[in-house]
């Protein structure tokens, strides 16, 4: 008799009873961390309330909470955070730390290519104005007769410092802390004597983009040491 009360509860058995709990417990648990907004994630839209709201908006889209070592995405309900939501709800495809990551690239593409001289590169990365001027101090480099070596030791930090919407162009203002080697070479590619310049440099970089166009790159459109 104490054997079936064990095995049984009510005409269920004691395994069913207690794999039940379980279930109930693993479903209010999952509730309690998917419910949870992470930042800059949009509320749900219910039908028949799709209405767009007047000011910015805080919570969008779901965002890694953190886009890596040495970068850094604000606060979304600080007033930097709001104006890059102002560019989020503009641009589906615009994502904070995927940003900070492609911003990286570019910066290091664009530091070795003006060194290489690389004309092709920086001008499929640069607005046309900036261009034009990286390419006369290449021109002017090259009339000398001298070269540059540039090595990107590490990349410190990357960090958004300013982000604003005018009109249709998105601009986004990054600064970049990086370990650099920097070294003048002669006609033949020998360094020059002397010229060895290595530390830490602080950058401040201007990316824009045109939303509604098609193209999806972000170009660099002033560049100056922070």
């Amino acid at each position: 008799m104490v054997n079936n009360t064990l095995q049984s509860i009510g005409g269920f058995s004691v395994a069913l009873v207690i794999f039940a709990g379980i279930a109930i417990f693993l479903i209010l648990r999952l509730r309690s961390v998917l419910g949870k907004r992470v930042g800059f994630e949009k509320p749900p839209v219910h039908p028949g309330n799709a209405q767009r709201p007047n000011g910015p908006v805080i919570d969008a889209r779901a965002l890694p909470p953190e886009p890596g070592p040495g970068r850094s995405v604000p606060d979304p309900r600080s007033p930097l955070g709001q104006r890059l939501m102002q560019i989020v709800n503009r641009d589906q495809h615009f994502d904070p730390p995927q940003f900070l990551i492609q911003a990286e690239t570019a910066f290091r593409t664009i530091v070795t290519a003006f060194a290489a001289g690389d004309r092709k590169t920086l001008q499929n990365l640069l607005t046309p104005h900036v261009y034009q001027t990286f390419e006369q101090a290449i021109a002017t480099r090259e009339a000398s007769g001298e070269g540059q070596k540039t090595e990107i030791k590490s990349i410190i930090s990357v960090v958004i410092e300013d982000a604003q919407l005018v009109g249709d162009t998105a601009i986004v203002v990054v600064r970049f802390i990086s370990a650099q080697l920097n070294q003048r070479l002669d006609a033949s590619g020998a360094p020059i004597p002397g010229s060895e310049e290595q530390g830490d440099l602080n950058d401040l970089w201007t990316f824009e983009r045109n939303l509604p166009g098609s193209d999806p790159v972000w170009r660099l459109s002033a560049a100056r040491s922070g």
